[in-house]
């Protein structure tokens, strides 16, 4: 069975900080078995999904407030274990682009949420449009449909709302 420990890490921005902190890892004899890294503002934010034995685990955690000293960074440590496998879910990808405005990420959760389709992985993205400078939004997500949905009724009832909120839309089966 794989230990596995979650952190969460957001700090000032500069360069290193992605040495220091997978260092830091590395040095308790634990491995990054996945991540999420971006620079949010002038912050950087870092989701790690860390394995180890369970010794080299808890050293991690005792060393909490050591690490973030060190690191300059606000770190949340919690314990997890393997995903648990449920259902038969056929995977899905859904782009999103439109002006800029607030409720875009609520009003897509909520579409998805009312039918049941759990979201795995959702980034968004604020841009000016090439030429114009017009503040623009783009998502991306990764989507389990449960097998029982029919997709092309699913496909006409996003697009259609994508319609009515002037969203730019496509769903399509998932290509890893």
């Amino acid at each position: 069975m794989t230990n596995q420990l979650v952190i969460a890490a957001l700090g000032e921005d500069h360069p290193g900080l992605v040495e220091s902190l997978s260092g830091w890892v590395l040095d308790n004899g634990c491995n990054i078995a996945d991540s999420r890294m971006m620079v949010m503002g002038g912050e950087f934010a870092v989701l790690l999904l860390v394995t180890g034995n369970w010794s080299k685990l808890a050293r991690l955690e005792s060393q909490l407030e050591q690490a973030q000293e060190q690191l300059g960074m606000t770190l949340n440590i919690k314990r997890t274990g393997p995903r648990k496998a449920g259902g038969n879910f056929l995977p899905y990808a859904v782009d999103v682009v439109s002006l800029d405005h607030p409720g875009i990420v609520h009003n897509l959760a909520n579409f998805f949420s009312q039918r049941n389709i759990n979201i795995q992985d959702l980034s968004t993205s604020s841009y000016s449009a090439a030429h114009t400078g017009t503040p623009m939004f783009s998502v991306h997500m990764s989507l389990d449909v449960p097998a029982d949905t029919h997709i092309a009724t699913l496909r006409d009832e996003f697009l259609d709302f994508c319609d009515r909120l002037n969203l730019d839309a496509v769903i399509e089966p998932y290509k890893g």
